[in-house]
């Protein structure tokens, strides 16, 4: 296969050669760099390219072009070459003028770019070299051909090998599946121990392992044991972005921190494709990349980690708290930070239930995007994470199909997306629609069964794929029957307990819930706004919570020695 192509197109001559000066000096081994003045003669180079199955992994285009503007020639880039990153190219110093900001956020507003970039001045130009290498990086990730990627190989998209996938997702960690009799999957047995039973998962440097449990999984890539430590400051359950805040923050300041989650990193955060009103990220950025950042961020600060256990039973113990853990041992806390969030709410239709994991998927689309290349696919939801799934999806899919049961996408999601959504040729939507059967005769999904609210008239349509984002229900079943909740499950905090639940003289925290010392953060609270950026702030709120709880009740930090340092940890 030839290399993948570095696509650049500029009129302007002098800010063209800059452009093809630094992709050939930095890339030229690994990638064929291809730079054209004319937007004509790049159409058809972008045409040939993807006729003869030439991968392009970036297409640069400058704002305006002698021929045809630069956004609607990386609108047709996005049709041609739907994997391929997207960018505007402008000069130092255009960001100031209105026209360029129009043009940058109008082209991302309808999906044709995913961001701009400034051409390079004196070489060489780290700042341009830094958005060049991180498009190449998602290009990388989303192709699954990141040279630490794991691969998953099976004898079936269901089952124990979507388990694994799932594992992996909930890990952040890229990857990619294989049937065991795709030239790719057999490849991949033949490097390994012959006759091994499916499915086999084979980590980057070569080591294989057969039908490895979740933990032994979590483990080989990387993610670490409970911590032999058995007292913190603060543990904290969960591992989405409150989670993860709390840690952050927690870990910087000095309280010795260990975060449990039963899965991996992120929460339902990680199955967002692209996330664009994250403050500080103008760019936007996946969910994965979010919470391995944030993982990295906390851990480099000092916090313990234990993935793939759950918590099984909270009490107090003395003054203090005890956790039990699934996987056996004891923790003890002076405080403990309730992150648990939400799952997805299940379907129910039988018939779409047994293909999970084959055409049928709950959460997040980036696995498994690919795979649907060319092919009808339906998103179920009405929030901000269907439609990020859906604008994904498109990139892949021949047409997206997004499902709602409200009468308005603007009733749960963002401005932004509608936007979006409604700028994107290969997007429908269907409001005040309900989907109530569908099936696959051959293992996968390949129909799907639509009813409209308004006439409860039936309709059968073809469908390859189908994503269900319908809502969560609150992960608090295990905690104490003490613990106050809502009618839906949903931890009740600070004002909103009920006067005879709280049973200190001093009054409750506002995160505190009825269990003093117990704090709850993110979407497992009642009231909590369902956006990341809310996550977060209440995560780093809850620690400055868990300083004065700790002052007032006269307890003393144990405060983290020298070798449970980030720096030592990171030795």
């Amino acid at each position: 296969m030839r290399r993948p192509v570095l696509f650049a197109v500029d009129g302007d001559a002098a800010g063209l050669r800059a452009v093809e000066g630094e992709l050939l000096e930095r890339y030229a081994r690994d990638y064929e760099v291809v730079c054209l003045a004319s937007a004509k003669e790049a159409g058809t180079r972008l045409g040939a390219f993807a006729e003869d199955g030439t991968p392009v992994a970036l297409v640069l285009a400058a704002t305006v072009l002698a021929g045809g503007a630069g956004p609607e020639l990386l609108a047709d880039a996005r049709h041609l070459h739907p994997h391929a990153k997207r960018a505007l190219l402008i000069g130092w110093g255009e960001w100031g003028d209105s026209a360029t900001g129009d043009a940058i956020s109008e082209a991302t507003v309808h999906g044709h770019i995913d961001h701009y970039v400034v051409r390079p001045l004196a070489p060489p130009d780290e700042a341009f070299h830094q958005s060049i290498s991180s498009f190449l990086l998602e290009w990388a990730e989303d192709q699954r051909v990141a040279p630490h990627a794991v691969h998953v190989v099976g004898d079936a998209w269901a089952g124990r090998g979507y388990e694994l996938r799932s594992v992996l997702e909930r890990c952040a960690y890229p990857h990619r599946f294989s049937l065991a009799d795709s030239p790719e999957g057999a490849a991949l047995l033949a490097d390994v121990t012959p006759n091994r039973p499916l499915p086999v998962v084979v980590m980057p440097d070569g080591t294989a392992f057969t039908d490895p449990s979740d933990l032994e999984l979590s483990r080989a890539t990387g993610s670490p044991p409970a911590d032999e430590e058995d007292q913190f400051d603060v543990l904290i359950v969960g591992a989405g972005p409150a989670g993860l805040s709390a840690a952050v923050y927690a870990a910087s300041e000095g309280l010795r921190t260990l975060v449990v989650d039963k899965g991996g990193i992120g929460g339902q955060a990680s199955s967002s494709a692209q996330i664009r009103n994250f403050l500080g990220f103008p760019r936007g950025i996946s969910g994965s990349r979010l919470a391995q950042q944030a993982h990295e961020q906390a851990w480099v600060l000092g916090a313990r980690f234990a993935f793939m256990q759950a918590v099984t039973e909270l009490v107090r113990d003395g003054d203090g708290l005890l956790l039990r853990l699934s996987e056996g041992g004891e923790v003890r806390a002076h405080t403990v930070v309730l992150a648990t969030g939400a799952s997805y709410r299940r379907l129910d239709v039988p018939s779409l239930e047994s293909l999970n994991g084959a055409g049928v998927f709950y959460g997040g689309t980036s696995s498994e995007a690919p795979a649907m290349a060319g092919r009808d696919v339906y998103v179920l939801g009405g929030s901000n994470s269907a439609g990020q799934a859906a604008l994904h999806l498109a990139h892949y899919a021949r047409r997206v199909t997004l499902v709602v049961r409200a009468p308005s996408l603007a009733a749960r999601m963002s401005h932004y997306l509608v936007r979006q959504i409604g700028s994107t040729s290969n997007i429908d939507v269907e409001l005040e629609t309900e989907i109530v059967g569908g099936g696959g005769d051959r293992g996968w999904l390949d129909h799907l069964v639509l009813r409209s609210r308004a006439t409860q008239v039936d309709e059968t349509v073809p469908a390859d794929g189908l994503f269900l984002m319908i809502g969560a229900d609150p992960l608090t079943g295990w905690l104490p029957a003490g613990v106050s909740r809502d009618e839906r499950g949903f931890l009740l905090t600070g004002a909103d307990l009920p006067g005879n639940a709280w049973p200190l003289a001093r009054p409750p925290f506002p995160l505190e819930t009825s269990m003093p010392r117990v704090l709850a953060v993110g979407d497992v609270r009642h009231g909590s706004v369902k956006r990341v950026g809310a996550a977060v702030g209440e995560g780093s709120i809850a620690i400055q919570l868990v300083h004065r709880v700790l002052a007032l009740d006269g307890l003393e930090p144990w405060n983290a020695e020298p070798e449970a340092s980030g720096e030592a940890a990171a030795v």
